[in-house]
């Protein structure tokens, strides 16, 4: 294998104003001062805790960059925990996202941020937390800390990562880039596209694994649990759409339809719920809305209620089971959100334009258990059909189902790699 990367002056120099930019952005943004502080804090908050639970190193360091790829890494750590309850395992997040919501996680000995990828940084980081494994998810690629891990000799891994041609590894001039993946001990990859690309780029120490979030959107399934506020709602409703990680453009496809098809009931969780955002979301359906929160604590629907806004994290998994189809949000931004985490109730799964890096959104809609919409007018021809045709409905339900059980496995084939019986 060739040597690994050493990073060059302008990566550490982009590196260096990045960071400069979220200094400057954190007198303004309170998110961007939460993960700044996170960062100074990191390395001390590590070596306090390590005091107490983990004296020699953590067994395991898994890093992930937010809730989705955090998604992605839990079934991982679960099952670890789960057979091997004295190994001693570090969670870190860059996005103060996923450190906020999972600050606490029970299955892990410490939460931390990870501060920013310099030389200085990551040697600091290794020192506290003195790893002996890392695994990193999906898209995590920071050639110092990679570099720091190759030098010292701890086992790196990377899971449920996915390559496309385009991407910096595989252009012209990608050579700093390819040689970062020389760090890592071997590449769980998600399909056979990506073991091709990699092939092609040298490598060989990598493995077809598949993507451990259909275990992970499997086991929530498993667990989820009845909201009777929410089955009072659906009642009677002719269809039932749950809007999942609703962002303002989303609501803007489905809302006029909503309005004109009286039997027609929507959940809509959207991705954010401060008060001002809450506010708009209400004055948009006027009477015909009403927050979970509210009537959760009455046990009264308002007359004529047909959307119901869900105002608290942590219900949406447990939402899903109550449609007959579902809206995935974020396909007209920055990309859509967890389409599976809907697919598995075997339900059909609808979601914008903005898809291309989710290879199971192409899946889907190849085999009739997905759909795209582009804009309003696409949308209301789809939802027409979805509510008029039952049999249409199920049946790319059943689909969407299937798909998801056909693509179980990739947690236990990782699992028996990384941690084999004694």
């Amino acid at each position: 294998m060739p040597s690994a990367v050493s990073m060059n002056p302008l990566y550490n120099a982009g590196i260096h104003l990045f960071t400069t930019a979220v200094s400057l952005g954190s007198l303004r943004s309170g998110k961007l001062r939460k993960m700044r502080q996170g960062w100074r804090d990191a390395c001390a908050r590590i070596m306090d805790a390590r005091s107490r639970v983990a004296p020699d190193g953590y067994d395991l360091w898994l890093h992930a960059a937010s809730l989705g790829e955090f998604e992605q890494g839990r079934p991982l750590i679960e099952r670890l925990r789960r057979e091997r309850p004295g190994v001693r395992i570090l969670l870190t997040f860059f996005s103060p996202s996923g450190y906020t919501v999972r600050h606490d996680y029970p299955m892990v000995d410490t939460v931390a941020y990870l501060p920013p990828d310099t030389p200085r940084h990551a040697a600091a980081f290794l020192d506290a937390a003195r790893p002996r494994m890392a695994v990193f998810v999906k898209y995590e690629f920071w050639g110092n800390y990679l570099e720091q891990l190759h030098s010292r000799g701890i086992p790196t891994y990377i899971i449920s990562s996915i390559f496309r041609p385009g991407q910096r590894f595989f252009r012209r001039g990608g050579g700093m880039f390819r040689r970062m993946l020389n760090c890592f001990t071997r590449l769980y990859v998600q399909d056979e596209g990506s073991r091709k690309l990699l092939a092609d780029a040298g490598l060989t120490n990598v493995t077809v694994a598949g993507d451990t979030r259909f275990d992970r959107v499997t086991d929530v399934m498993a667990k989820t649990v009845s909201l009777p506020v929410v089955e009072k709602f659906c009642a009677g409703a002719d269809m039932v759409m749950v809007a999942g990680s609703s962002w303002q453009p989303d609501e803007d496809v489905y809302s006029h339809f909503v309005a004109e098809h009286p039997g027609l009931r929507v959940i809509i969780a959207p991705h954010e719920f401060d008060d001002a955002r809450l506010s708009r979301l209400r004055a948009r359906f006027g009477s015909q809305a009403a927050l979970y929160s509210e009537v959760n604590a009455s046990g009264l629907l308002p007359a004529g209620c047909r959307v119901l806004i869900i105002d608290c994290f942590g219900l949406l998994s447990s939402l899903y089971r109550y449609g007959d189809l579902a809206y995935v949000g974020g396909g007209f931004g920055a990309g859509i959100h967890n389409i599976n985490e809907a697919a598995v109730y075997g339900i059909p799964v609808i979601f914008g334009p903005e898809h291309h890096k989710f290879k199971e959104a192409a899946d889907l809609i190849g085999l009739g258990g997905a759909f795209e919409v582009t804009d309003r007018a696409s949308f209301e021809n789809l939802a027409a059909r979805m509510l008029t045709d039952a049999r249409f409905r199920t049946d790319a339900g059943h689909k969407a189902g299937a798909y998801i059980k056909s693509h179980l496995g990739a947690t236990d084939l990782i699992y028996s790699d990384l941690f084999p019986e004694k």
